[in-house]
């Protein structure tokens, strides 16, 4: 297993990834990027231009974590919000995702500052993402080490706390 994020000056980090680990990264990050589909906008030009696009907060619970409600009490406000923000929202997960697939290889990976800020913004889509599906809980770690390495959950949550320490090696090499 990598040994996390390094600082490498200039506000850039280095990390040593094995081919399976750069697999796993470009595999879990493409399956979000095939989530977050581009915002749709309305027929109106102008509305395409501003980036105006639905009020509907997503179906699928995934969708639903990625843009959440805006506010928790008020669904007038929150579809409004999402109106206007959504859209831009679903572009930059996107950006980010296409950041890391292009960065993310077997070997020793130089992020620039950018890039590294990309792949924090990416890895915390795939966890929440994955977040999601596996029904993490705050007990994650007490679970997991209940859990027999047979279980069929196994590879998903070992997966879960592996991203989990690369986002935090990541925030510490930034910062």
């Amino acid at each position: 297993m990598s040994t996390g994020f390094s600082s490498a000056g200039s506000g850039g980090v280095t990390i040593l990834l094995d081919a399976g680990e750069a697999s796993i990264l470009r595999s879990l990050v493409a399956q979000v990027l095939g989530l977050v589909e581009p915002g749709s906008t309305g027929e109106d030009p102008l509305e395409r231009a501003l980036g105006i696009g639905a009020a509907e907060q997503p179906s699928d619970p995934v969708l639903a974590r990625l843009f959440p409600s805006a506010y928790a009490d008020d669904d007038e406000a929150s579809a409004e919000f999402r109106r206007y923000t959504e859209a831009t929202l679903r572009e930059g997960k996107r950006a980010d995702a296409e950041i890391l697939l292009k960065t993310a290889e077997q070997g020793m990976v130089h992020l620039t500052a950018e890039q590294a800020q990309a792949w924090l913004r990416a890895l915390n889509d795939v966890r929440l993402a994955l977040g999601v599906r596996l029904e993490v809980t705050e007990e994650i770690h007490e679970e997991l080490a209940e859990m027999a390495e047979d279980d069929p959950r196994y590879p998903a949550y070992v997966t879960y706390d592996w991203l989990t320490y690369l986002q935090d090696t990541l925030v510490r090499a930034l910062w």
